[in-house]
């Protein structure tokens, strides 16, 4: 069976480019697994994301209603980063990281992102550097700084 994150990814894939194709200029952030029958998906649209818009994503996403329950969200102040292109445009900016496995006997993270190339990133983290391969991460938020 699949653990969370491994689903997670399954449902990412699937629901991304589901809503992506049917809903054009929607980008779908993460979908994250609140229980095993309930996921939520952080959408993002240029124009902003309202009622209407995850509205229009729940419609699109019916055949997962047969087994889970949806609720759909705007990314918020703790945006989801989950693609190397997320990270990018938060360069400088504080995050928090959570990996599948432990890095030098940690999985979760939190700095200043200070460097993003195509297979890794690079936090700041009390005047250290760790670098972090994406492929190693599951789970990544901007930090509320306000």
């Amino acid at each position: 069976m699949a653990n969370t994150y491994e689903k997670e990814r399954q449902l990412q894939d699937g629901i991304g480019s589901r809503v992506e194709h049917d809903l054009p200029g929607v980008e779908v952030l993460a979908v994250e697994l609140s229980n095993p029958d309930r996921f939520v998906v952080y959408v993002d649209h240029p124009e902003g994301v309202d009622h209407a818009l995850c509205v229009r994503v729940t419609d699109t996403l019916r055949v997962y209603l047969r087994e889970y329950t949806i609720d759909v969200s705007s990314p918020g102040t703790e945006r989801p980063l989950r693609k190397p292109q997320h990270f990018a445009a938060a360069l400088g900016r504080k995050v928090s990281l959570r990996t599948r496995e432990p890095l030098d006997g940690r999985s979760k993270f939190k700095g200043e992102l200070e460097d993003v190339r195509d297979d890794a990133l690079t936090l700041a983290i009390d005047g250290a550097h760790v670098e972090i391969p994406y492929e190693t991460i599951v789970r990544g938020n901007l930090i509320d700084e306000r």
